[in-house]
This record gives C-alpha cells, structure tokens and sequence, in this order.
C-alpha cells in the first residue's frame, strides 16, 4: 500500500537530509513543492499564464518568462500581489504534487514543503515534522548559505513556529545529531529494518 508523508519543518532544520534518507534508504519519490511550482511557472505553463493574466505584462523579461526577481520584489512589498499569487500557484502546487504522488510508481512518496497547511494534512499517510533547535539552525544558515545571524533569526521568525509545526504533524523528527540518529528515528517510523 502506497504511504505518502509530508516532510515539513523550518529554514534550516535539514528537511534534505530527511529526503536524501528517504529516497537512498527507503526508495521513496521525493517531491519538492518549490520545484512544483518554479515547473508551474515555467513559460507557457499554465501558472504562467494565470500569473501574467493576474499581473500583466510587467512581471515578464524580454523572452516572455518570469522575472522571478520582479515577481519577488512584488510579492514582497505588495500584500494584495502576494495574496493573488499564492492564490494562484499554491492550489496549482498542491493538485500537481498529489497528482504525481498517486501516479508515482514507487510504495515510498515524500512531498516537502515548508509551507503545510490543514487542508493538505487528509491527503497524507502522515506528516513528519523536521525539528531543530534555532540555535543550531542559525548556525546551518550561517555556515551553508553565509547569512548573517540577523538575517537567520528574522527568516526564522518569519516561518511558522515550532508549536505549529507540532500541531500539524504526527510525527517528529529530531534533527540536531548525527545522520545515524536521524536515519534510526527514520527506520523506526517507517518500521522498516534496513
């Protein structure tokens, strides 16, 4: 019976490390919602098109794609511009993801998001929360992406916090040790002896 979980957790908890687990381990189609979406918003996709429809013509380069920095710089300082995006894209994302986890050959289908909300939680076997502590979070953003410290505790901030992320997910991943402990906790939620 197919099992598809969603892999949720802030910036910087190592929802990779959880995939990369997953998928070399276990076998699972691993589905990223961000690449759904860029995918969606790809010229002539039909994101794109409900984009340049919603926002014109100014959102586009001179080859007709997506000024993914100008659609930024919108959708960051304009709230009504990113309600219509998110209006938009995040049902697209959503449809498309469950889409190709259902028709995805493999038993093992993981579907990450940093953005889960309930009504995504029914279409889950379960949700798997990726939690870190923000101390060590701040140090992986730091360290792997250069931001200032300042910047990791804003985006951090930002993000849904970690008694939402508890809320929504059934499971919890503790992901301040070793690979080794994180694929244990791993094997022992799939009860799987690997």
């Amino acid at each position: 019976m197919k099992q598809v979980i969603g892999i949720t957790g802030g910036v910087g908890a190592g929802k990779s490390r959880v995939l990369q687990i997953l998928k070399e381990d276990f076998g699972a189609r691993v589905i990223l919602t961000d690449q759904v979406a860029h995918d969606l918003m790809e010229k002539g996709e039909q994101g794109w098109q409900k984009i340049r429809d919603a926002l014109g013509d100014s959102i586009l380069k001179e080859d007709g794609s997506i000024d993914r920095n100008r659609l930024a710089g919108r959708i960051f300082s304009d709230d009504r511009t990113r309600e219509t995006v998110n209006s938009i894209i995040h049902p697209m994302v959503w449809e498309a993801a469950f889409r190709e986890a259902c028709d995805a050959p493999e038993e093992l289908v993981a579907v990450e998001s940093a953005l889960m909300e309930k009504e995504q939680r029914d279409n889950f076997s379960e949700m798997w929360y990726v939690y870190t502590s923000v101390e060590e979070r701040v140090a992986r953003l730091m360290r792997d992406r250069g931001y200032t410290r300042e910047k990791s505790l804003n985006i951090i901030k930002s993000q849904a916090s970690e008694a939402e992320f508890r809320e929504l997910c059934s499971q919890v991943i503790d992901n301040n040790g070793s690979l080794e402990d994180t694929r244990e906790q791993i094997r022992r939620l799939l009860k799987r002896d690997k």
